[in-house]
């Protein structure tokens, strides 16, 4: 019987997420971080940095992440898992160059990453895997040893993720008025992003037209759709939309908006609406400012009752699904044929992102997959 732990080969996990500002000054920088090499100019950033000066200057995503690292910790401490867990951002302290030095550092060199997105997509999965190559560059720049870094698979159906967001619903229908609750429509929201890269996301053919992002999604929504309908004996009408564009106009992206769909589906008598964020893992400023502000904001000026349901966050089961994760992929790295937890029609995802996943528009080295420079 061998005495290695449960999470060998790997001595740390790194919880990879998007970073946000913490206070007023902080806002145009962090911009700053998010679109550099776009050439936008710093008034453009000043304009939408207002989103973040309406809550003070600081986004929710921090703060988020912090507690999801204690429920992680905590997870793994109440199991008997020696992992440590560090924390990095994208475009924010800590910083994921910062985080993976003091790794080093700190001695490890076998490095499973947790991102916070649940998705295949460009912007989901590849920008995180380009963001750890260019630190691993960084590190190997520096002379430091490099640690060999891979990456949790998409998590979206996994019932820790999936599970808490059919309970957050049916509390968000319980929040709408009672006279609202039978004829109310379910919307399920997610980041759109343009129609070409939508159709590109995870490998290619996979999932038919659509790709794997509109697949994944779908997937997820009549998973929740099938068990509120359980819960409460109604059949509700619901559709995947979208929020948060923020590209050219001239360029097709995923529709429809969330405040479009909310116009259409008022216009076809429905009572109430329950917008169901799960294309997000917390409720960020994506979150609060497109759907709690905005969206809110063109139900009300409707005359249409909506509530929202909450994102999983630190849920314990999501804690719980991450542990299962972790020693999941370390028995596959060791040569075991670990039970793969998921729901739904699409079953579990690759272990190591395929060459040509998710393609950006100009080729970069990306980590954690079979196409890694730093395999």
């Amino acid at each position: 019987m061998s005495d290695q732990p449960a999470h060998a080969p790997y001595d740390a996990l790194l919880l990879l997420s998007f970073g946000g500002p913490e206070g007023p000054d902080d806002v145009v920088p962090f911009l700053e971080n998010v679109t550099r090499g776009r050439g936008i100019p710093r008034e453009r950033l000043q304009e939408v940095g207002q989103h973040y000066f309406l809550f003070g200057g600081v986004s929710p995503i921090n703060g988020q992440n912090r507690e999801l690292l204690a429920a992680l910790r905590a997870e793994f401490a109440a199991h008997g898992t020696d992992l440590p867990v560090y924390w990095g951002n994208r475009n924010w302290a800590p910083y994921l160059t910062d985080t993976l030095r003091q790794l080093v550092a700190d001695g490890h060199r076998r490095v499973l990453t947790l991102a916070t997105s649940a998705y295949a997509s460009y912007s989901g999965c590849r920008q995180y895997r380009e963001n750890l190559a260019d630190a691993l560059a960084a590190l190997e720049a520096e002379g430091l040893p490099l640690p060999r870094v891979d990456k949790l698979r998409h998590y979206f159906n996994h019932p820790g993720f999936v599970r808490p967001m059919v309970d957050a619903t049916l509390a968000a229908l319980a929040e709408l008025p009672e006279e609202a609750r039978q004829g109310a429509h379910l919307a399920f929201t997610t980041h759109s992003i343009p129609t070409a890269a939508a159709d590109a996301s995870g490998p290619a053919g996979d999932h038919g037209d659509g790709g794997a992002y509109v697949a994944e999604h779908l997937d997820v929504a009549r998973l929740i759709a099938d068990a509120v309908r359980a819960e409460t004996g109604v059949e509700r009408p619901w559709r995947l939309v979208y929020q948060s564009r923020s590209g050219a106009p001239h360029v097709p992206w995923l529709e429809p908006d969330v405040c479009d769909h909310l116009e259409a589906v008022r216009a076809e008598g429905a009572s109430g609406v329950v917008m169901v964020p799960i294309g997000f893992v917390s409720d960020h400023m994506e979150v609060k400012y497109d759907l709690d502000t905005e969206a809110t904001a063109k139900a009300a000026e409707l005359g249409l009752p909506v509530a929202r349901a909450a994102t999983v966050g630190a849920d314990p089961r999501f804690a719980a699904a991450v542990r299962e994760l972790v020693l999941e992929r370390a028995a596959s790295e060791r040569g075991e044929r670990p039970e793969r937890c998921a729901l739904g029609a699409l079953g579990p995802s690759h272990d190591r992102c395929p060459v040509g996943c998710c393609p950006a528009r100009s080729p970069r080295p990306a980590a954690a997959g079979a196409d890694s420079p730093y395999a």
